[in-house]
């Protein structure tokens, strides 16, 4: 009779813990900077992007309500994988996304293969991370500095535009920027006249702008993002490096940028990007819907890229019933992405999303038709060619 009673009681403990497993939320985590130079391109929109994903997905995965939370990582690795740790163990986050500046991205990137939890990148633009620092619980989506960066300056040079000058973050996404570009420019016959650095939240470029402009290259390349890039050119043009017969070229701008300059200093810009919200039908549907609650501020391709990589995550999870980071990032690779806002996109065994590239233009303000109505599309770049061949990256756990 004891006997019975025991084992009635471990057989209760046991359904009691599976019910609360079953009913445990299934948890998501944005970690981004939120506060920073780089919280316009990211920061709370990639939030709301990411929960918009949820809702449109029906609010539940696996029978299990899905949560997102999200975090500042204030653009510091240490602050970063120490949030990422206890999401992990403590909260019950299978994925951390969107992970702004590369340096942040491998830091979180060792904490999460650890755990085997996915890490599903949207900002930070190291090609690295489909490279030697490639991890298979990683998917690397939009952009990076390769394509970024090799695109711009194929066309620069293309149009005899081949004497360079860097004015350089000085951060791992940033250099790699440089280096990309660098090494395009050098390939293709052009000249790397000098480069300088300067520290995250450069408030005056004055003294960068000087050299750049006494070096008397064709470009200005500014490797840099968010604030940085935007201060960058407005002193730029005030400097009158335009006049002088010296293009500036961001190696990596968003449309927010183009937003915090305002057309009549931005007009005529010209970079890449993997997304413009006003490209369709279907982008512009989404798009306004996420304006109305992102106080009218249209999504950058980083934005984008968190709703779609939650869609695409949580139908892994629906197909493989698991929260194993390795089987869901694998799952996700076999599957290509067809939603609103990218088509056809396959993901790479390496991680790296194979989406469209865009060369764009900033248009004149006489010519935006409405808010945010920012970009003409010069080119659009097959995700194949834009992308760094697999074979170049190295990435350690593709078998060759």
């Amino acid at each position: 009779m004891i006997r019975w009673l025991i084992a009635g009681a471990m057989s209760a403990t046991v359904m009691a813990s599976a019910l609360a497993d079953d009913t445990k939320p299934i948890r998501l985590g944005v970690l981004n900077d939120q506060s920073g130079v780089y919280a316009d391109f990211g920061g709370v929109g990639s939030v709301i992007a990411a929960q918009m994903a949820v809702e449109d997905y029906g609010g539940k995965v696996l029978g299990r309500r899905v949560e997102v939370v999200s975090a500042d990582h204030l653009n510091k690795p240490d602050v970063a994988s120490t949030i990422a740790r206890g999401w992990f163990e403590r909260d019950n986050v299978d994925a951390v996304l969107d992970l702004t500046t590369s340096a942040v991205a491998l830091a979180v990137r060792e904490v999460a293969q650890s755990k085997n939890r996915a890490m599903l990148v949207a900002s930070a633009s190291s090609p690295e991370l489909t490279g030697k620092d490639c991890s298979p619980i990683t998917v690397h989506w939009g952009f990076d500095s390769y394509a970024n960066s090799v695109t711009a300056a194929k066309a620069t040079v293309a149009a005899g535009m081949n004497s360079w000058f860097f004015i350089t973050g000085d951060n791992a996404g940033s250099r790699a920027q440089e280096e990309q570009a660098a090494n395009f420019v050098k390939q293709a016959g052009g000249k790397v006249l000098g480069a300088v650095r300067h520290p995250l939240g450069t408030a005056d470029f004055s003294s960068y702008l000087l050299q750049a402009q006494a070096s008397g290259a064709k470009v200005v390349a500014l490797a840099n993002a968010g604030a940085d890039t935007t201060s960058a050119i407005k002193q730029a043009r005030e400097f009158g490096l335009s006049d002088q017969g010296q293009s500036v070229l961001p190696m990596l701008a968003f449309i927010t940028d183009v937003h915090a300059m305002g057309l009549k200093s931005a007009s005529g810009l010209r970079f890449t990007t993997g997304f413009y919200w006003n490209r369709n039908e279907k982008t512009r549907t989404w798009s306004k819907r996420f304006m109305e609650r992102n106080k009218g501020r249209a999504p950058t391709v980083v934005q984008s890229g968190v709703y779609t990589l939650v869609t695409h995550f949580l139908k892994a999870m629906d197909a493989t019933k698991s929260e194993s980071g390795d089987v869901l990032v694998a799952q996700m690779k076999k599957t290509p992405v067809n939603d609103a806002l990218w088509q056809n996109v396959r993901i790479r065994e390496d991680g790296r999303s194979l989406n469209e590239m865009y060369l764009v233009e900033v248009k004149k303000q006489e010519d935006s038709k409405e808010p945010w109505d920012y970009y003409r599309i010069v080119s659009t770049i097959p995700g194949s060619e834009a992308f760094r061949p697999e074979a170049e990256g190295n990435c350690s756990f593709i078998k060759k």
